[in-house]
């Protein structure tokens, strides 16, 4: 069997409490498993804290419990103890990643080029569009296009049926995340349930204060010196999800609307690369409406 064949990732989250580590090395230990990386924290401190702890830890299993099924068995009595969530993933196994992009095409690009030349370790099985622009750019990759419109104006019940459309596709390919990659229409909130703590996305970080079009134009009309980009994890409250990464870019007088838009969406593709990237190697948890990122 393949050495990256054995290698697991485990998270887990619950209520923080002493001896936590030391059960779950210790039974890994017991079991011939090998840590290779563990990371862990206590959200215990300071107004607002969650008082739960989380761990990730990237092991190798012995051949005979190198299924992720196995391991979530011999892992019973101390999920149990410490009332634990607890996820088994094989560091082999390639997430399912569905993208989903209306008319502007960088972020969408990006993400292609990063998994054709083998920086993100997914699958695409298909990219969905409520506009035809980008179907050469899927054809040119190999991936199924798939063109979901929805003409200006249309109702909710027109907006939620191609929803419904999209979860068809979501559950025949069997999908692990959906991405945002610019799609600008607003998701209901029966979508948004549906893609709980598996859907991503990116948007400039000039919010609220710069809504509607052309944002960096309007940041450009107002003089701003840093322009910056959000990703975070899909909710019904807009734009507000879990945040998972940002950056910025300082800007200055002399560029043009055009050259902020440009520096704009670079930082946007950054960004929302990250964001994917971390999500697929099991290094974001949910912690109430945060996240902790293991990075």
């Amino acid at each position: 069997m393949p050495a990256r064949a054995l290698e697991f990732i485990l998270t887990l989250s619950c209520p923080d409490t002493k001896g936590i580590v030391h059960s779950v090395s210790g039974l890994l230990y017991q079991a011939g498993c090998n840590i290779i990386d563990s990371q862990q924290f206590g959200d215990v401190q300071g107004e607002g804290s969650t008082g739960l702890f989380f761990m990730r830890v990237h092991f190798e299993a012995p051949a005979h419990l190198a299924d992720a099924r196995t391991l979530a068995q011999l892992f019973g009595h101390v999920r149990t103890q410490f009332s634990m969530a607890v996820k088994f993933h094989a560091v082999s196994d390639r997430p399912k990643v569905l993208l989903m992009v209306s008319q502007h095409g960088h972020c969408l690009n990006d993400l292609l080029f990063r998994w054709k030349s083998g920086q993100l370790p997914v699958d695409i099985p298909a990219i969905v569009s409520n506009h035809t622009t980008f179907a050469d750019l899927a054809a040119s990759y190999g991936i199924a296009f798939h063109h979901l419109p929805l003409p200006t104006g249309s109702d909710a019940a027109t907006k939620r049926a191609q929803e419904q459309q999209v979860e068809r596709l979501i559950d025949e390919h069997d999908v692990d995340l959906v991405v945002l990659a610019r799609y600008m229409q607003i998701l209901s909130p029966e979508f948004c349930q549906h893609l709980a703590g598996r859907a991503i996305n990116i948007h400039h970080s000039f919010l609220p204060s710069f809504k509607g079009a052309k944002p960096y134009y309007q940041a450009h009309a107002r003089g701003v010196k840093l322009i910056g980009a959000t990703a975070h994890y899909v909710t019904p409250d807009l734009d507000e999800g879990p945040i998972i990464e940002q950056d910025v870019a300082r800007v200055e007088h002399s560029l043009s609307a055009d050259d902020l838009t440009a520096v704009g969406r670079d930082v946007e593709c950054v960004v929302l690369a990250r964001a994917v990237r971390w999500h697929v190697e099991r290094r974001v948890l949910l912690n109430g409406h945060r996240t902790v990122v293991f990075r």
